[in-house]
């Protein structure tokens, strides 16, 4: 059974020279997110925080089995052993602050189990991303059940104990963990796509103020979330995507990306300036089948679902499924049947944990090579989809990237200005007209309608 939905056409803030709507909202998104509050057990004692406050993720990055080009380089990966006797020094960028938080290392893809010795957050030297000093005095030790080392099962993450530690909305953080032993495996988690540097050095240099001479990769691996002890009005809106979400084209340690921009947009709105932004995309994913990661619907509970304070989703992803699918037009008429599937399915399992969810148009590839077919079949599929997304009323929302940067003259296209230069990807400028696309009012905390959640 589906909704009887009425779709709005909405002009977006950012809106092209043509004068076509971005966003449409459907009936079910009319009230915004509901909120789950926490309330602290009356035995909480001294020092705890108040009632009425949950946890919400401020950070995220999508795990994934490192590839082997993507490995930390010798000698810190040897003799099927990574990170013995090794310093990570990695800085993220939160969305929401607090003055609680805690972390989330994940071994989801890893050989052996990972042992971690010692662990501190800090903030970066200049409030900077991907730098290697941190500020004097702010180092602070992290601890998991009370104790400065954890191990973290294979297949499985590890949080943290809760942290008193101030942390400003829309500031970097720093996170360095020392591994004594290492990870006996070549098989380990880590998120590729970081577009921020971090810093691996022999030895434990936990609590240094900088790391000379330490080796510089443009990865994150292990670190997978960090979450902040907030009030019950905060909330988290995730993003399912590929290559176009991880940030591909923007620029190294600037976080750029459109989910950055979104975060900012966000923050200084004092209506959803308590909103997070979960970036939870890896370069080359798909949503119907593995690839650089597992695919859309297979992680989804793992990467959406469960993670705490998500009241809405945005799925933008699909471009890799018609790309990588034969240009035929058996094979293009069947990847289109299934990710508009996939997409039914996505709304009713978000559905069901009261979250939105937001469809965002796939964007052109006209001109990129391989997914660019001369017969058009891969662009038909594009459209058919497309087609689905805006008008089927699945969605609780639709916001149209494709419209907001297709060239006019030529939209199957890119415009030329938002094009890093492979016709697919963006330049900065893409990202953030892609962030300006979004209404803030998709991120207003309201009262989930009756019956919402049925389907």
């Amino acid at each position: 059974m589906r909704k009887n939905t009425r779709r709005l056409s909405l002009l977006t803030a950012a809106a092209l020279a043509a004068v076509v709507p971005v966003v449409m909202l459907v009936s079910g998104a009319q009230g915004a997110e509901r909120s789950e509050a926490r309330t602290e057990p009356a035995d909480a004692g001294p020092g705890a925080p108040p009632a009425g406050t949950h946890w919400v993720g401020t950070w995220t990055a999508m795990p994934q089995l490192t590839e082997p080009g993507n490995m930390p380089p010798a000698p810190y990966t040897q003799d099927g052993t990574v990170l013995a006797d090794s310093t990570l020094r990695q800085t993220v960028h939160v969305s929401v602050g607090g003055s609680h938080l805690r972390l989330r290392f994940s071994n989801a893809f890893g050989g052996a189990p990972l042992p971690i010795t010692r662990v501190s957050v800090a903030m970066p030297v200049d409030g900077r991303a991907g730098v290697s000093a941190i500020r004097p005095g702010t180092s602070r030790p992290v601890t998991f059940h009370g104790r400065a080392s954890t191990t973290v099962p294979t297949g499985a993450h590890v949080v943290s104990d809760p942290l008193d530690f101030t942390l400003p909305a829309g500031s970097n953080l720093t996170v360095t963990a020392y591994l004594a032993t290492g990870q006996q495996s070549t098989d380990i988690t880590s998120h590729p796509g970081s577009r921020t540097t971090s810093y691996l050095l022999r030895g434990d240099h936990v609590e240094a103020t900088d790391l000379a001479g330490a080796t510089p990769v443009d990865h994150w691996y292990f670190l997978n979330a960090v979450e902040v002890w907030s009030p019950a009005r905060t909330r988290a809106t995730a993003v399912l995507g590929d290559s176009l979400t991880d940030g591909r084209g923007s620029t190294t340690n600037h976080n750029d990306r459109w989910t950055d921009r979104l975060m900012t947009r966000l923050r200084t709105d004092r209506r959803t300036a308590d909103t997070a932004v979960l970036n939870q995309a890896a370069g080359g994913n798909r949503v119907l089948h593995d690839g650089l990661g597992p695919g859309g619907l297979s992680r989804l509970d793992r990467d959406v679902l469960v993670q705490p304070g998500v009241t809405s989703l945005v799925v933008f992803e699909g471009v890799n499924d018609i790309g990588t699918a034969p240009a035929t037009p058996d094979a293009q008429r069947d990847v289109a049947d299934q990710l508009i599937a996939a997409y039914d399915q996505i709304v009713m399992r978000a559905h069901a944990r009261g979250i939105r969810v937001y469809g965002a148009t796939i964007t052109p590839f006209g001109g990129n090579t391989p997914y660019d077919d001369a017969a058009g079949h891969r662009e038909a599929t594009r459209q058919r989809v497309n087609d689905w997304i805006r008008t089927s009323g699945r969605f609780d929302a639709v916001v149209d990237l494709d419209r907001a940067v297709r060239d006019t003259d030529d939209p199957r296209r890119l415009r030329p200005d938002l094009d890093v230069g492979d016709h697919l990807h963006f330049n900065p400028e893409g990202y953030r007209v892609l962030a300006e696309a979004f209404p803030l009012r998709l991120f207003l905390n309201r009262p989930l309608p009756p019956g919402f959640g049925y389907n």
